[in-house]
């Protein structure tokens, strides 16, 4: 029988029953080691003890008052973030995609009545969401046909490269870019192109929004991409590792890019939950430590090294390693889909993406063990392909 789900997925014959740490158990029993950690988004692993503690406490005192009220949840994870970041003011979403929509509405809206700005530069291999503001902002012939008319006002210009801030003027409203693309291929953008790309959004006015969604949260063992490089941005947009696994996202700004943003121009029924903020709280307090971080740093350094010798044993199935930090890539030389089957066949979990390439995501605190073992079922699936 066929589910009566809306086919838009195409999913692996693959159903978990349960999750401890970076381990996932189907529903015939077979234990999954899962480099894939939900795309990036069980930071901590599958039922880590702090978030079910704090999610079960939490969900037996209140769950959801709508933002009518004030929100304590909200407001201390709301100061955790801007104590930890250049940003000053935060807005709650469900999603990545929510949040992409507020950081176009916000940058637009920082221009009404002042200049008539609204064009937006984004690049290639980016991915911002499906709603319409970020197929838009994609521009890909995947992303956006059959969904026209499109959203006005994006231009695509390529990704990490210095000729494209030519496409940056004073009539640019803003430019929206992820310092590391994850559906894009696991490609990180240059210090030189951020820092340039700051400087040019500082030349022209206009405002530098990061999407941080998949890159943020500890993810390149900064608690922000963007901290390696010392640019800051007007805007940022959060979720995936923030929740720990329970949706919840976010928007950054400085009070001047947020300007616009008064009662009434925005909202969410649900964003801010007490439930979502509680755990994002928590999340918060853990990734956050530099002793956890300098962890993912070491871990990150470990997994590359192993990764680098795989590549070197199986020329013929993979061909470089890319990323930082735990967002970790192979390019491969075999079909991408073919090394993520193989990998189903060792009963480990990788993502694919753009360009050829694998994507490993797994959880920051992933053991030192269960490296070694990834690497060994990576291993036997590269030689079932060879």
């Amino acid at each position: 029988m066929i589910a009566p789900v809306l086919p838009t997925y195409n999913r692996a014959p693959l159903a978990f029953v349960e999750g401890r740490g970076s381990w996932l158990v189907a529903e015939d029993g077979r234990r999954f080691l899962d480099l894939g950690a939900g795309i990036a988004v069980n930071a901590l692993g599958h039922a880590a003890p702090e978030l079910v503690e704090t999610i079960s406490a939490q969900a037996a005192k209140l769950w959801h008052v709508s933002n009518l009220y004030r929100i304590p949840e909200q407001e201390a994870l709301a100061q955790a973030l801007v104590d930890a970041t250049f940003a000053d003011t935060v807005f709650f979403t469900n999603s990545g995609t929510e949040a992409m929509e507020l950081a176009v509405k916000m940058a637009r809206k920082y221009w009404y009545g002042k200049e008539d700005r609204s064009e937006i530069v984004a690049f290639h291999g980016a991915f911002h969401g499906r709603s319409s503001a970020a197929i838009a902002a994609s521009g890909s012939e995947k992303m956006v046909k059959g969904f026209g008319p499109l959203l006005p006002g994006f231009v695509q210009v390529p990704f990490d490269e210095m000729p494209s801030l030519e496409a940056i003027t004073p009539a640019t409203a803003a430019v929206i870019i992820e310092p590391a693309q994850g559906e894009g291929g696991i490609r990180i953008a240059s210090d030189a192109f951020l820092k340039a790309l700051r400087a040019k959004c500082d030349e022209t006015g206009a405002l530098l929004i990061f999407d941080e969604v998949q890159c943020g949260m500890g993810r390149t063992g900064k608690l922000f991409a963007h901290e390696w490089v010392g640019v800051t941005p007007d805007i940022m947009m959060v979720a995936k590792g923030i929740g720990g696994g329970f949706p919840l996202g976010a928007v950054l700004a400085t009070e001047a890019a947020a300007a616009g943003m008064v009662a009434g121009t925005h909202g969410s029924t649900y964003g801010g939950n007490p439930l979502g903020c509680a755990v994002g709280g928590k999340v918060m307090q853990i990734v956050s430590d530099p002793a956890f971080l300098a962890e993912v740093g070491r871990k990150a350094a470990l997994f590359r090294q192993g990764l680098e010798g795989l590549v070197a044993s199986h020329p013929d199935v993979f061909e470089a390693v890319r990323g930082q930090g735990l967002l970790l890539g192979i390019k491969c030389r075999k079909p991408a889909g073919d090394v993520v089957q193989a990998g189903y066949d060792q009963q480990l979990l990788t993502v694919a993406a753009a360009d050829n390439v694998i994507r490993l995501l797994p959880a920051l605190n992933i053991p030192d063990e269960d490296i070694a073992e990834a690497l060994s079922r990576l291993d036997r699936a590269a030689a079932s392909l060879g």
